[in-house]
């Protein structure tokens, strides 16, 4: 099934599904790392795994004459190639990301045909983070935004390729979804402008919308109302981050452009270590949970990376 299906079948059934998200190992780590990541949550019956993808970042290495070298690497290579290795292993639907950040249409078709080759059929398209931690690096040639990328995945669903090859379209086309900010992307004037060029997104194929993290609910419900006032009716899943660690307080909002409620916050602050906040973050993340479920959304999505262990905690309370 694809997401979009699962995600129908739970607005039918009035049900909540659970999903999680996984990085692709760090260059060099093994991928059981992932596999025990979903040996720990398999048990709660996830309907789809998304996979992240990530970019070439630019790095300055010194060179044996004392001069800097500026150099291309990327950390966290292989997301086709997990999401291929969960998809065999677990019979799960796999989410890869494709990105348009350091990618250019060639790379991108390219990854497309392997998908295709590999009968996984399900995306989520995204511009990509532009995370000031790192310098990216730029393509002149690569898409700048997720509605060019959009239109690449629209134009080989029809069997249209970059060199002017055609075929038949694909018998089984990519379905995908677009991520949406409640609390309006960082490069976006204001939300309404943010609303605006989701809109196109959804009105170019995209059939269901994840949302960034949030921390206060009421700022997910407003969101809602305003895309179906704008006439979006896709589904709309909301993420769930659960914080982690005494330094994400400051971190999460300075990388994800999210706000941290000062309930939640103040909280924070009165722990000593990683385990009280684990234990904080876990606690908020279910109360944010329950309310969602009961708001009936279709599917709560949970952003796992370094907190996996909160996952399985929030999902034994959920689910």
């Amino acid at each position: 099934m694809k997401v979009i299906d699962h995600i129908n079948q739970a607005i039918e059934n009035k049900t909540t599904h659970f999903s999680f998200e996984l990085l692709p190992p760090r260059k060099g780590n093994s991928i059981y790392k992932v596999f025990n990541t979903i040996d720990k949550l398999r048990e709660f019956d996830p309907k789809y795994i998304n996979i992240t993808s990530h970019c070439d970042e630019v790095i300055f290495a010194e060179a044996e004459n004392g001069t800097f070298q500026k150099l291309l690497i990327n950390k966290r290579p292989g997301t086709v190639a997990v999401a291929a290795a969960i998809k065999n292993k677990y019979k799960i639907t796999v989410v890869p990301h494709v990105i348009c950040q350091g990618f250019t249409p060639e790379e991108t078709e390219n990854a497309l045909i392997d998908l295709n080759f590999l009968d996984i059929q399900d995306l989520l398209l995204l511009r990509g983070d532009s995370s000031r931690r790192h310098e990216f690096s730029t393509r002149e040639s690569g898409h700048n935004y997720a509605i060019d990328l959009i239109e690449q995945v629209n134009q080989v669903n029809r069997g249209e390729y970059l060199d002017g090859t055609h075929t038949e379209a694909f018998e089984t086309p990519f379905s995908y979804g677009v991520a949406g900010y409640p609390e309006k992307h960082e490069e976006a004037p204001n939300l309404d402008s943010d609303i605006y060029y989701l809109k196109k997104k959804v009105d170019a194929g995209a059939e269901y919308i994840v949302t960034q993290m949030f921390f206060d609910n009421q700022k997910f419900f407003d969101f809602e109302k305003k895309i179906r006032a704008a006439g979006i009716t896709v589904p709309l899943i909301p993420g769930i981050k659960p914080i982690s660690a005494l330094s994400q307080l400051n971190l999460l909002p300075q990388v994800f452009k999210v706000d941290i409620p000062e309930a939640l916050a103040a909280e924070v602050r009165k722990c000593k270590t990683n385990e009280q906040v684990q234990a904080l973050g876990t606690e908020w993340a279910i109360h944010q949970s329950r309310e969602l479920v009961k708001h009936a959304v279709p599917s709560l999505h949970f952003y796992s990376f370094m907190a996996s262990n909160c996952v399985r905690d929030i999902a034994k309370a959920i689910f």
